[in-house]
């Protein structure tokens, strides 16, 4: 396979590569912002869920939890984790629901998949739309202007189908609404080595930018990315929480 091939299905692959996330932290971070800030319901919806972790950790905590993705695949596989939730492949920039909701979450920066500003907002009426009334939206974004383009984060992890080492780093040309995530995903096995890039076309933004877009629906904390201590953001760092009480 060439080296710059890529997979076209990475559902098996994504619990592996996302394996040093701490889930049960960020989702018992969330479940108590949705006490302090939130209306205190329990009808949750994640965007972008993947294979089901967070919703897994919703549901054990005593939420009515549901994901969307636009991944079949992932939803599949969450389905076999979640046999309790619905899942519904939706895209998160123009989403029904049956009822409103309390909780509505986007984790590990999958907001910045609107991929364009005009997307990001139609996301955010979205959202608003589909919360009960003081229902929180809670996720994490990267504030473009503090991207390092020369700073990637990396782990590998074991599977039977050999190591693997997977990297990612966000990129900004420093202009415009258009940043990138970039993969790299290499795999050992019987002595051979292959290699995938990818990248995926996000959303670039500026927090200033970004509570300029969430204020007309929101009441807006932009809070520290530490999922063990819920402190205001400092002001400095590139990645942040953001909890919404709708208004």
């Amino acid at each position: 396979m060439p080296g710059n091939a890529l997979y076209t299905d990475l559902s098996g692959y994504y619990d592996l590569m996302c394996a040093d996330i701490d889930y049960r932290a960020q989702s018992r971070c969330v479940q108590r912002l949705q006490q302090l800030f939130g209306n205190a319901g329990t009808r949750h919806l994640d965007l972008a869920c993947g294979t089901g972790p967070h919703v897994r950790h919703f549901i054990d905590a005593g939420y009515e939890s549901s994901g969307l993705d636009i991944n079949q695949p992932m939803l599949d596989k969450a389905a076999i984790r979640c046999p309790e939730a619905q899942f519904s492949v939706q895209d998160m920039c123009g989403f029904s629901v049956d009822r409103p909701l309390d909780l509505i979450t986007c984790f590990l920066y999958s907001i910045h998949y609107s991929a364009g500003i005009e997307r990001l907002q139609a996301c955010i009426a979205t959202v608003h739309r589909a919360l009960a009334p003081g229902g929180l939206f809670c996720f994490n974004a990267v504030d473009k202007n503090r991207i390092d383009n020369d700073s990637f984060v990396s782990h590998s992890a074991r599977h039977p189908d050999g190591l693997f080492s997977f990297s990612s780093a966000w990129s900004y040309v420093g202009h415009g609404e258009r940043q990138s995530l970039k993969l790299r995903i290499e795999k050992t096995a019987a002595g051979e080595c292959q290699t995938w890039h990818d990248e995926h076309p996000m959303v670039a933004v500026s927090f200033v930018e970004l509570v300029a877009l969430l204020e007309p629906h929101f009441e807006v904390q932009v809070l520290e990315h530490d999922y063990e201590r819920i402190l205001p953001w400092n002001q400095t760092s590139g990645n942040a929480i953001f909890a919404c009480v709708k208004r």
